[in-house]
């Protein structure tokens, strides 16, 4: 019998299926609980849970798989995680229609400035029907959009884009996309003309060193003044400090932001803007059905780790 170690709570017949299967399932929210670790054979962590090498080399000596419930695993040391033979499972594809639908949420919310109005309306405020009316926003239908990271979500983001909006897509990724060039007319460009040329820029890249503050002042500063920025990545591909001054500023028209450089701390020259401005707390998955699917992946890692099989969606 292996002893499962989760640090959320899970879906009570998920729970079920992993103790039919023989094991114990011990779940502990007061992450890092190293008593628990050090005799875990399996851990089920979220992206909030840092797992170093300091943690694995002292606690994780049980270990044999790290089943992290995200896409991203930057929370978990692969080195230090390969080095003590423990195997690290993510859970991607589940989450990129959820996604892509949040970052058209936020996109939309932008650019009509939805949460604005939302706002003004709670607080008894209608404005009057006119030309000049209060919380006039901006158009997304045949407007361009840039997409940052040209990967499984981003593909999900061009499609709605480009067939639900009728947007012209380009994007910037690292390796050419030419079945998604030949599907939706999307067309690849160099950072710095992606940048000047679109009215959206979405960003869907994986934070790495290369990515850390990748949308930062000066690049900032190549964004129309009516662009809107749309991150779901990761909080610290923007340097926020620069954003928050090219908003107040009004060289460039908003922001839809899902992550955070400090997460669960925000910004706080972010928290005073408004206009165009949507903050949501990380939430671009969190759906009943998608949420439900990134731990039904983990706990089906989790198993074929401890009956020795190949997990299903290894990162290392």
């Amino acid at each position: 019998m292996a002893t499962i170690y989760s640090t959320s709570p899970l879906f009570p017949d998920l729970v079920c299926r992993m103790e039919a299967s023989g094991h114990s399932v011990v779940v502990n929210e007061r992450w890092p609980d190293l008593a628990t670790l050090e005799v875990a054979d399996a851990l089920i962590s979220l992206l909030s849970n840092v797992v170093d090498a300091q943690m694995i080399e002292a606690h994780g000596t049980r270990l044999q798989v790290i089943a992290n419930v995200a896409v991203g695993f930057e929370n978990v040391d692969l080195n230090a995680a390969r080095a003590a033979g423990i195997l690290v499972t993510n859970t991607p594809d589940v989450l990129t229609e959820s996604t892509a639908d949040h970052a058209f949420a936020l996109l939309l919310s932008c650019a009509r400035r939805i949460a604005e109005s939302d706002a003004a309306v709670r607080r008894g405020e209608f404005p009057a029907w006119g030309l000049d009316q209060a919380f006039t926003g901006l158009d997304i239908h045949g407007k361009t959009l840039g997409i940052i990271g040209m990967g499984r979500i981003g593909t999900a983001v061009a499609r709605r884009g480009r067939l639900g909006f009728g947007m012209r897509v380009v994007y910037n990724t690292r390796t050419r996309k030419p079945e998604v060039e030949q599907e939706l007319g999307a067309e690849w460009l160099s950072m710095e003309n992606l940048l000047a040329c679109s009215d959206f820029v979405v960003l869907l890249v994986p934070l790495t060193s290369e990515t850390r503050h990748l949308i930062d002042r000066e690049r900032l500063g190549l964004m129309k003044r009516t662009g809107i920025l749309v991150n779901v990545s990761r909080g610290a591909v923007v340097d926020e400090t620069a954003l928050a001054v090219a908003l107040r500023e009004g060289r460039i028209a908003g922001a839809g932001l899902d992550v955070f450089e400090q997460e669960p701390k925000v910004h706080p020259d972010l928290l005073g803007l408004h206009e165009h401005v949507t903050l949501s707390p990380h939430i671009a998955s969190a759906t009943h059905e998608t949420r439900y699917a990134m731990a039904q992946l983990a706990v089906e890692n989790v198993l074929a780790v401890l009956e020795g099989k190949p997990p299903l969606t290894p990162v290392a």
